[in-house]
């Protein structure tokens, strides 16, 4: 091993952890690396008008069977009507599981930066908090932190499968980050865990495709197998945050059925996703993210399917994200943004949903109030909503009132220069305008402003956008962005302008901008 292992990771990172991910790397990379593959594939079919976003025919047969349901929820799943998410940074994770929420996704995705440390350290306190052996003293405050007799149960999102983690390499080829996530985490952990009364759970997020949730249940069936621990432990909620997936739901669920958990509504991600796919088609172009919001048809649909769905296969349908966070010094604005956190978890319970999220531990009461009065049992999976229709064509409705404003160019492109420049640095959950924001809010602003300049978008004012007037905007916000050093706010400037001149929008910002984290050196295996 080349890469330099702090004292305090190298349990972490121990010989027979290391050799756990490769022996996972080498069985299943071959297959991740088809499905990436697949991915573009798609998205060129999709562009050029050979295929159309529908249900598959091929997989009639899955969604119209009746029969078959998901496993029965695990011990400490059964009962989610709120749970908190956040980066695995040691006073977050303490805070998160102290929080009253009744699980915590502790995060190595859309909220954290993956530094080598970030991703390592993340690893040790997780294992840490299992064990109780959290406990620590901030040096700099003095403050003590440790963990409540009853924490939330803990819930483990990795990485995308799109996503490598560079600074491993098996036989000369990057690891996936996703599989170097799950590996460690459940080497270390698993057992532990089952003899803790809970179990391995993880969520899932940005799969594609039916396909790709049965490559993970492949991995979780090998992972089972290889130490001893019986096939069905793990439970895994799936992120339905790409337009893609949203049409294959019960064939994701039936591929994980014996480890399923339920599916989320990765609702600022979705939104990302319809406008990428449909990067081709200029009536994917939306007004203000701000007037993007759960009750336009296009994600009405998209929840209403996703509730009957899940319900359908007794299994949980999450509710999404409040990412307000409380406004001090400002007693009406704080009034304000809790009263939009109030009206949607309203929305949320009152339609079926089985619990939410939220950023923030002042926002789990105000959560848990409102699930606990409208919902008296653990779940709502009795909530069938047998008179859904959800058509390809109502998933897919650009029908959305509101319009573009030049503020709204500003807002997108302060957003995303703020969560880059961050990101960069180092910080994946970002406080934004009085939100906590991670990469999801950034990818939504960056290919809004690439589907506003392509298409040549008006503003309300008359005023037409174009490459160069995003780029001049770019520029004069970048003066505003505030907690960053320079370096890293002019790479996200130039980064941001290429975006906007290319032909297509990349993939994800995440993959664009990982060679600028630090890592140290590479360890081969």
């Amino acid at each position: 091993m080349s890469i330099e292992i702090l004292t305090q990771h190298k349990e972490i990172l121990s010989d027979d952890a290391l050799q756990f991910v490769a022996k996972i790397h080498r069985t299943f990379n071959k297959t991740r690396k088809h499905l990436l593959q697949q991915r573009h594939q798609r998205q060129n079919d999709l562009d050029q008008g050979k295929i159309r976003l529908d249900f598959l025919p091929e997989t009639q047969h899955i969604r119209s069977n009746k029969s078959w349901v998901c496993a029965p929820p695990a011990p400490g799943l059964r009962d989610r009507r709120v749970e908190i998410t956040g980066p695995t940074e040691r006073k977050m994770v303490i805070n998160a599981l102290n929080s009253g929420a009744k699980t915590f996704m502790a995060d190595f995705e859309d909220s954290n930066s993956p530094t080598w440390h970030n991703m390592v350290d993340g690893q040790l306190n997780l294992r840490d908090a299992i064990r109780r052996q959290i406990d620590f003293t901030d040096q700099k405050s003095g403050k003590s932190y440790k963990l409540s007799p009853n924490p939330a149960v803990l819930i483990v999102r990795p990485r995308g499968w799109h996503l490598n983690e560079p600074r491993v390499l098996v036989d000369g080829e990057p690891v996936s980050g996703g599989l170097f996530d799950f590996a460690l985490y459940f080497y270390h952990n698993a057992k532990e865990y089952v003899n803790r009364g809970f179990g391995p759970y993880f969520y899932l997020p940005k799969m594609e495709s039916h396909l790709e949730a049965r490559l993970w249940n492949d991995v979780f069936n090998f992972a089972q197998d290889s130490l001893d621990i019986p096939r069905g432990t793990i439970r895994a909620t799936v992120l339905i945050e790409t337009i893609y997936a949203v049409f294959e739901m019960d064939e994701i669920l039936y591929e994980l059925r014996n480890h399923s958990s339920g599916l989320n509504c990765g609702r600022w991600d979705y939104i990302f996703s319809f406008i990428k796919a449909q990067r081709a088609n200029k009536s994917s172009v939306l007004p203000n993210r701000s007037d993007v919001t759960m009750t336009v048809p296009f994600m009405d649909a998209y929840v209403r399917l996703l509730i009957q769905t899940c319900h359908g296969r007794q299994v949980a349908a999450m509710g999404g994200m409040s990412a307000q966070i409380p406004i001090k010094n400002d007693e009406n604005a704080n009034n304000a943004a809790m009263s939009k956190v109030k009206n949607d978890k309203t929305r949320e319970v009152t339609a079926g949903h089985d619990g939410t999220w939220v950023a923030h531990p002042a926002l789990v009461k105000i959560a848990l109030d409102i699930f606990n009065d409208k919902m008296l049992g653990p779940n709502q999976y009795h909530v069938r909503r047998e008179e859904v229709r959800v058509s390809a064509a109502d998933l897919l409705n650009t029908n959305v009132p509101g319009e573009i404003t030049e503020s709204g160019v500003h807002e997108n492109a302060s957003a995303a220069l703020a969560y880059c420049s961050a990101w960069i640095q180092g910080n994946g959950c970002v406080p934004i305008n009085n939100l906590m924001e991670d990469a999801a809010t950034a990818e939504i602003a960056r290919v809004q402003l690439w589907s506003w300049a392509k298409y040549s978008a008006a503003t309300n004012s008359g005023k037409v956008i174009s490459p160069s007037y995003v780029e001049q905007v770019l520029k004069e916000e970048g003066k505003n962005v505030k907690g960053v050093d320079s370096a890293s706010l002019n790479t996200s400037i130039q980064y941001l302008s290429k975006q906007v001149h290319a032909q297509w929008p990349s993939d994800f910002l995440t993959s664009d901008l990982m060679n600028l984290l630090e890592g140290g050196k590479k360890a081969s295996l």
